[in-house]
This record gives structure tokens, C-alpha cells and sequence, in this order.
């Protein structure tokens, strides 16, 4: 499923086959939570803009419009109309920032839904069911998300349940993709790895769930308020212990630096709002750093979002224009900027992937680390 071809220190370069299509790594996923990306860029858009994967989220199409739906409806696939991989988030991130009242047991979590409030239980039984019926090409394990941070002896508790829903997960999918009415009978299982920012928790979970043997290892739980270079430090902790044959996710990060960073310290997938959250907010990333497009300074600027980008809307729009539909308030503003932004970070990812082949992506990350990082 992942071959790894060649690494570079702790980067690495591969490829992770699924049912639904090879996938280049390291690589992007672009969010499309409720089986869209916001700002009006539709699947079709995302073929134009050389993404890879599609990111939907259990939780929101469980509310909204429902999982049994989508299947009658052929899966979340032919529903929105994208034809390559989709990636399924479990819920577990949205119960535990969405719902205001939640209640946690062995079983699973009651919580209030935050569109109107009515009571619904979701455990890892639930949350396999529901991605088996939106028949995702993987599905990822329902997991507790811990605030950070967090008392280590909560911590320490908390990643013992998530192992023990992990394992449940596990044989919740082998019943489901056994069965004749299921979508994908090749749905793929990531667990993910939690423990805060303790240390010693990580690499125990970590050690701990990569006996259980699953398709991939996703690290969550980071990127949620701590300082970024001890982000990094849990990432080098753990990666020696996680399997070299299979494909490893960093959830919900982040800037291109960030991910410049991740891949340096071996990881292989990458998602992440902040490219059409912050387009939509008029900022728009380059490969000299981050533009925000509604200061005055390009009224008059002729000149593309990124004069070394090659997606469509560089090629057909200026600075000056996208500049005016912000101050307009026009909706194509916003449609633009994401659509570029997605491009920026897929495009971002093959250029990694680039130096990676050529041996030479220490000089890469050296070359454009600190431009990546900047404000313009």
C-alpha cells in the first residue's frame, strides 16, 4: 500500500497506493469538511489545481446530510463528484471542540449536536459505520482529543482508551468490509497517535499502535496552541518509532513551513484549513511568504499573486484585480485566492517531492525556509 522509494535524512519520498488512485508523497489533502471546499471551488476545480486527496469530515456529513444519504446517494465519491482518494476524519476532533456538553465513557461520547442541539452518541463502532456509509477510501479511527494542555495522569488515561477504541475500530471495519452492501470493501484504517505534548506518553501509544498493524499512523493532537518548535520536537520523538512501511499524517498542519518542517522530520501527508481559511481572509501564500491582499499597496500592481506560480488564476488575473473584488466585498475574491492557495501548497508539495528525487531537498528546505515563514 506505501512504498517508500528513497529518503534524504528523515524526509521521505514515496508513493501510497489506494483503490481509488496512487498518491505522491509527501503530499496535501486538500479539506472539503462538508464535501466542499469553502469558497465556492468545487471538485472539478480540484483537478485543475493538482490535488491529490480529498478531505471530509464524519462528523458534519453525519449531521448534515446524513451518512445514510450520501450512500443511497453512491458515497461520498459520486456525491461530490471528486474522483481520486478521500480521506474521512473520524468526528473525534469536532465532539470535543464542537459540543459544549459532552460525555465521555468507555463506550463512547454523548454530546449535543452544535447545529440544534439534540443528543447523539458516537463511539468507534458508530464512527466506522458512518464512514463505511460515506465509503471514503480511508477512514480514520475515532480517538480522543485531548486539550492541551492537559494533566499527564488525563493523558495517560486517555491514550489507553484511544488504543482500546483503536482496537474496536479495527474489528468494526473487518465486519463492515466483509459485508456485500458495503461501498468500499478496501477501506483503509489510519490510527492516530495521541499523548499531548509528554513525551514519553507519545512514544508509548506510538509503540502501542503500531503493533496493531493498520494502514497508516496519523499523529493528532498537535498544532492546537503549542509553540511550534515543540511540535517539531514531539514529531522527531516519535518518528523512530513508527513503521517505515507505512504512510505517516500530520493532522490539521499548517503553514508551509510547517510542513516544510514535517517532511524534514519524516512525514509523508498534510492537511490543513489554513490555506482557504486565510485566502478567504485575503491572504495569499508565495513562494517569497504571505501576501494580504487588501493592503493599498496593490491598487495598481499588475503583476500575479506569485509571479513563479503557474495556476490558473495567476495566469489570468493581477494583484490589482483581486485587490479591488476584496475591497468590494465580491464573492470571486474569495473563490481566487483559495483556488490559488490550494494550487500554492499542492504545488509546494511537488516541488518537495522534486528535490527528494534529485537528492537534494536539504538545499530546498535551506533555500526557502525563512522566505516561506515571512509576511509581505
Amino acid at each position: 500500500m506505501y512504498r517508500l522509494i528513497k529518503t534524504e535524512g528523515a524526509a521521505r519520498r514515496g508513493e501510497f497506493v489506494t483503490v481509488h488512485g496512487t498518491v505522491q508523497t509527501p503530499g496535501f489533502m486538500n479539506v472539503a469538511t462538508a464535501g466542499a471546499i469553502k469558497g465556492a471551488v468545487s471538485a472539478w476545480d480540484l483537478k485543475e489545481l493538482d490535488c491529490q486527496v480529498q478531505l471530509c469530515n464524519t462528523y458534519h456529513l453525519h449531521l448534515r446530510p446524513g451518512d445514510e444519504t450520501v450512500k443511497k446517494l453512491g458515497g461520498i465519491r459520486k456525491f461530490t463528484g471528486w474522483e481520486g482518494p478521500v480521506l474521512t476524519d473520524s468526528g473525534g476532533f469536532q465532539v470535543f471542540s464542537l459540543a459544549k456538553l459532552r460525555n465521555i465513557r468507555e463506550e463512547g461520547v454523548t454530546f449535543a449536536s452544535h447545529i440544534d442541539g439534540h443528543k447523539i452518541f458516537m463511539g468507534p463502532e458508530e464512527s466506522m459505520r458512518i464512514q463505511s456509509n460515506l465509503g471514503s477510501t480511508i477512514a480514520m479511527a475515532f480517538d480522543e482529543c485531548v486539550e492541551n494542555p492537559a494533566e499527564y495522569s488525563y493523558a495517560k488515561m486517555s491514550c489507553a482508551r484511544t488504543a482500546r477504541w483503536l482496537e474496536r475500530c479495527k474489528a468494526e471495519m473487518t465486519r463492515l468490509n466483509a459485508r456485500e452492501d458495503t461501498l468500499n470493501p478496501k477501506q483503509m484504517l489510519f490510527g492516530i497517535n495521541q499523548g499531548c505534548t509528554y513525551r514519553d506518553l507519545r512514544v508509548e501509544h506510538m509503540k502501542q499502535i503500531a503493533g496493531m498493524d493498520l494502514d497508516g499512523y496519523g499523529i493528532g493532537g498537535l498544532a492546537v496552541g503549542e509553540p511550534a518548535q515543540e511540535m517539531y520536537a514531539v514529531i522527531e520523538e516519535i518518528e523512530p518509532h513508527m513503521p517505515k512501511d507505512k504512510i505517516r499524517y500530520l493532522m490539521g498542519v499548517g503553514t508551509p513551513a510547517n510542513i516544510l518542517e514535517g517532511v524534514r522530520r519524516g512525514v509523508d501527508l498534510f492537511d490543513c484549513v489554513m490555506p482557504t481559511r486565510n485566502a478567504r481572509h485575503g491572504h495569499a501564500f508565495t513562494m517569497e511568504g504571505c501576501r494580504n491582499m487588501l493592503n493599498a499597496k496593490y491598487t495598481l500592481d499588475e503583476s500575479p499573486l506569485d509571479e513563479q506560480c503557474g495556476c490558473p488564476v495567476c495566469q489570468r488575473f493581477t494583484r490589482a484585480y483581486i485587490h479591488h473584488l476584496f475591497k468590494a466585498g465580491e464573492m470571486l475574491a474569495m473563490r481566487l485566492t483559495v483556488m490559488h492557495n490550494l494550487y500554492f501548497y499542492n504545488n509546494l508539495l511537488k516541488k518537495i517531492r522534486g528535490a527528494l528525487d534529485e537528492d537534494r531537498f536539504e538545499a530546498f528546505y535551506t533555500e526557502n525556509i525563512e522566505a516561506l515563514s515571512r509576511r509581505i
